[in-house]
């Protein structure tokens, strides 16, 4: 054990050069050091001094004998391990050295009334402890100046007290023991006064009783007992039972008979277990009664664990387990659960505040804060009629038109002087204003005057460009014709197939009559001769029937297919940024104008469109 100075930070700011050893401890020097520890515990070497001249007890461990930064030891010292000395405060009680000093209560007594009028004082009362403008008193007609006399005692002026810590939170800070002592001379006189009316109404009785003749006289009046003692004593209960003076009798338990034990809701062995010592039923006896927790009288002893603040409590022990693993925060709940709770309460709040601010931010940037607000009671309480005729596929026939989808762009939004909107004009291929015909979006609006100077600037423009034009009807033309050869390509192949199965069908037909007119007779061939014939015709119509369904349906099945590859490009397309998508030609436009699309197309895209509103869209 060694001492080594534990100077304040202050004095290690103030004389850091003189007070830090700059120089590094080798460990020759630490192993000198632990040899004079070692000989000062063999009693080899006298053991160190403290500043009173006293041994220090070498055995003493190094942090007990280490004083504080705060305690200032330049030397060794135990004196920070014995009790300090209290500084005498007169204020901080009034049970200290000056006990007559406090606050003064109730009404002061006046002090001494001077006659004379004093310079400095009150004009209007003549007090030395206040101004005129701090007076109380009534204004005077003649003040207190103006007559040379003074009118009021100087006020009671208060002296100031510092009180400490302890003294402002001391329950009997203030206390006079003098009213206490008002307090036992009341009751003495009070007890006084009873033993007088006491000793009156036994002599009283007494007379009355030797009045009497002898015969109706009463003895037990005379042995009255002590009526006071009598009733204190019966107010004094016996511990551990309660006694009613009353009945005189004694109730052994507190439990009202009315109420069934837990042993006794069911008597089945195999239920909920009863434990004798502890008197707990930790399941709930009802479990297999079918009744729900709060319809039973009783519901085990483990229901009040989810009751309350039991949750709560559970749920702040998670937090400093998960603030212990986490973040390596030092918090327990039941060392110090002010601080738990404090912590808890903010990280909360920071949560709260955190997805606040993201579903602020969401609602910014994508908008629909209007879907989260409540519906007006107006909308949901109001009657309405709605009418709408479907198809087998979902498709409305009548009744509830959707409303035409708005533009994402601004509506109505007039820049640079124009009078109407950009893509109200078109000419060209290109959209402009129809106000100024300019094709410029960003342009000035020049009015008539740019109309006028468009005009030239268009025809040379129609004829620089018309070439162009027509090269492009050109190669739309070709592209036409070589589509409409595969086109007929197509629908020939599938005409072949189609004729292939239509004689297999009827090959097959033959075989089976051909079979049927073997087995049967003469006159069941007469017979079948007179119905073959009406038959041959409704099976030759029913065949071209079914050709033609069948025709049909191999071209909507085409269709649906054209339809899925269209939708798959589109999908694709739409995957695709705007800056990164080929160049939409006028080539796919020109060819949807031209073409109306066929029955077997508007089919295909009826069976391929999803409506999201059939609830059985999906079982499909």
């Amino acid at each position: 054990m060694s001492f080594k100075p534990n100077f304040p930070p202050s004095i290690m700011r103030k004389y850091g050069d003189q007070t830090s050893d700059d120089k590094p401890k080798s460990k020759e020097d630490f192993k000198k050091q632990k040899e004079l520890e070692e000989a000062r515990k063999l009693a080899v070497v006298p053991a160190m001094k403290d500043e009173e001249g006293r041994d220090i007890n070498p055995h003493i461990p190094q942090y007990i004998m280490q004083a504080p930064w705060y305690f200032g030891s330049m030397q060794p010292t135990l004196k920070h391990q014995r009790p300090q000395e209290e500084k005498e405060d007169p204020y901080a009680t009034k049970g200290s050295t000056t006990f007559s000093d406090w606050y003064k209560r109730g009404t002061p007594e006046p002090l001494r009334k001077l006659k004379k009028y004093q310079d400095g004082a009150c004009e209007n009362c003549g007090a030395t402890t206040h101004k005129k403008k701090d007076c109380l008193e009534r204004p005077r007609k003649v003040t207190a100046k103006q007559a040379g006399i003074t009118f009021a005692p100087d006020d009671f002026k208060q002296d100031d007290f510092t009180l400490n810590f302890e003294g402002k939170r001391d329950r009997w800070n203030g206390y006079d023991s003098r009213e206490h002592g008002k307090l036992i001379e009341e009751h003495q006189k009070l007890e006084e006064a009873r033993k007088l009316v006491k000793a009156k109404r036994l002599d009283d009785k007494i007379n009355e009783a030797f009045n009497k003749p002898k015969n109706m006289q009463q003895p037990a009046l005379l042995e009255e007992p002590d009526e006071d003692g009598e009733k204190y004593g019966d107010d004094i209960d016996m511990p551990g039972q309660k006694f009613d003076s009353k009945q005189r009798q004694s109730i052994r338990n507190l439990r009202i008979r009315e109420d069934t034990a837990k042993y006794l809701y069911n008597l089945d062995p195999n239920s909920a277990y009863y434990d004798p010592k502890t008197r707990s039923m930790r399941e709930n006896p009802f479990e297999n009664s079918g009744k729900h927790e709060s319809e039973v009288p009783f519901a085990g002893d483990n229901f009040i664990r989810f009751d309350g603040d039991a949750i709560h409590l559970t749920n702040q022990q998670v937090f400093a387990w998960e603030m212990h693993n986490k973040l390596g925060l030092d918090v327990h709940l039941q060392a110090d659960p002010t601080r738990m709770e404090m912590l808890a309460k903010k990280v909360s709040e920071a949560k709260t505040d955190v997805q606040a601010k993201e579903r602020e931010d969401i609602l910014d940037k994508y908008g629909g804060r209007e879907h989260l607000e409540d519906v007006p009671k107006e909308i949901i309480m109001g009657q309405w009629e709605s009418y709408a005729e479907y198809t087998p596929t979902g498709r409305i026939l009548k009744g509830m038109e959707k409303a035409t989808v708005k533009s994402r762009f601004e509506e109505d939004v007039y820049i640079n002087n124009h009078t109407s909107v950009y893509g109200s004009y078109w000419h060209n291929g290109q959209w402009g204003y129809k106000c100024c015909h300019s094709l410029i979006k960003e342009s000035y609006c020049l009015g008539c005057k740019g109309q006028e100077d468009e005009a030239p600037m268009a025809e040379e423009v129609a004829d620089r460009d018309g070439d162009k034009v027509a090269g492009a009807h050109l190669l739309v033309q070709e592209d036409e014709e070589h589509q409409e050869r595969v086109e007929q390509a197509k629908r020939e192949a599938i005409h072949q197939l189609e004729m292939a199965i239509a004689e297999k069908r009827k090959e097959k037909i033959r075989k089976k009559r051909a079979e049927k007119k073997k087995k049967h007779g003469k006159k069941k061939r007469r017979r079948k001769r007179s119905s073959s014939s009406s038959s041959s015709s409704s099976s030759s119509s029913s065949e071209e029937s079914d050709s033609e369904e069948v025709k049909k349906e191999k071209r909507i099945k085409t269709a649906m297919e054209k339809e899925k590859q269209r939708l798959k490009e589109v999908e694709e397309m739409m995957k695709l940024d705007e800056r990164a998508r080929p160049y939409n030609s006028a080539k796919g436009q020109l060819e949807s104008q031209s073409k109306a699309p066929t029955e077997e197309e508007m089919e295909a895209y009826y069976r391929l469109r999803k409506n999201t509103d059939d609830p059985m869209a999906h079982f499909t």
